[in-house]
Order: C-alpha cells, then structure tokens, then sequence
C-alpha cells in the first residue's frame, strides 16, 4: 500500500521545483507563439500548431536553456549540475538545428517520390516539420532564460504561487 505522506511529500517537491516548472512555462509559451505567429503572419488560426514539432520558435530550447538557467541560478553556475544542463541543452539544440532538420529534408524528399516507387511506403507522407533553423533555435534559447529567470526570482514555485492563493498541500 502506498503511505500517504509519502505521496504528500513527492507532491509537495515536485510543485515546489521552479526549475522545471518555469521550464515548462517557457516551453509552453514559444508554443504558445507559434499560434500568435500563425496568426499574423499567415493569417489563419491553426490550433494545430500547439503541438507540431518544427517552427519558429523552438519550444524545446525554451525548455532545456530556462530549465539551466534556473538550476544555474538557484545551484549556482559553478555547479556540477549546471554544467550537465547546459550540456543537455546544448545537445537539444544541436540536434534540433542538424540532425532532425535533416531529417524533415530526407522527408520532404521521400514524399515528392512517386508512390508506386515502394509500394511498403506507408500511404500518409511522411513528418516534413522535424527540426528548426538555426535562427528558430537562437530564438527559443532566448525566450527560455527571458522567461524563467524573472518567474523563478518574482514568483517563485508554483507551491509558492498556490500558498498566495491560500490552496495547494499543506
């Protein structure tokens, strides 16, 4: 059986770690700008963008540069731990600009093939949106920081947040 206040304390971390919660929020703002972007700058509103991978701007570098930036600020940016999120970070990135932009361009050509070609194709086309540009990525490393940096130092924690509001585990 589970302990109860074992459970209460999982809860408890989990809401009280603004590095990944000011993390998330900033991933889940530059996905959030792509419906903003959508809007303006092609004219339409396609909900679709919230969770397609690829555009302006990268969420996932939102995510892992506002995540290491917070472990960075709240460890100290001599810390072992900084040092292995800025490294992840820099993985995500790499890969979202190179490797998985390749990929979309793979893609993009398999489907101009002709379908009788490889019939075991599958019949939808394949994921063309995979990677970013480089300009897409920069642009996500940037809101990540811009975004947490100032939550985790003028909010603070969601458990903090919620303790304004009088509700959340006591």
């Amino acid at each position: 059986m589970i302990d109860p206040n074992v459970t209460h304390d999982v809860l408890r971390e989990f809401l009280d770690n603004s590095s990944l919660a000011w993390g998330l929020i900033a991933c889940g703002a530059a996905q959030l700008s792509k419906l903003a972007i959508e809007l303006v700058v092609h004219r339409r509103f396609r909900p679709a963008v919230l969770i397609e991978t690829g555009g302006m701007p990268s969420s996932h570098s939102a995510l892992v540069t506002g995540t290491s930036a917070c472990i960075g600020w709240t460890l100290g940016f001599d810390h072992p731990l900084f040092a292995l999120a800025a490294m992840v970070s820099f993985v995500v990135m790499y890969d979202a600009s190179g490797i998985r932009r390749a990929a979309g361009f793979t893609a993009q050509r398999v489907n101009a093939l002709p379908d009788q070609l490889w019939p075991e194709l599958p019949a939808k086309p394949l994921k063309e949106s995979l990677g970013h540009s480089r300009l897409e990525v920069l642009v996500g490393s940037l809101i990540g920081p811009a975004l947490a940096l100032p939550g985790l130092v003028y909010l603070g924690s969601p458990l903090h947040l919620l303790g304004l509001f009088g509700v959340g585990p006591g």
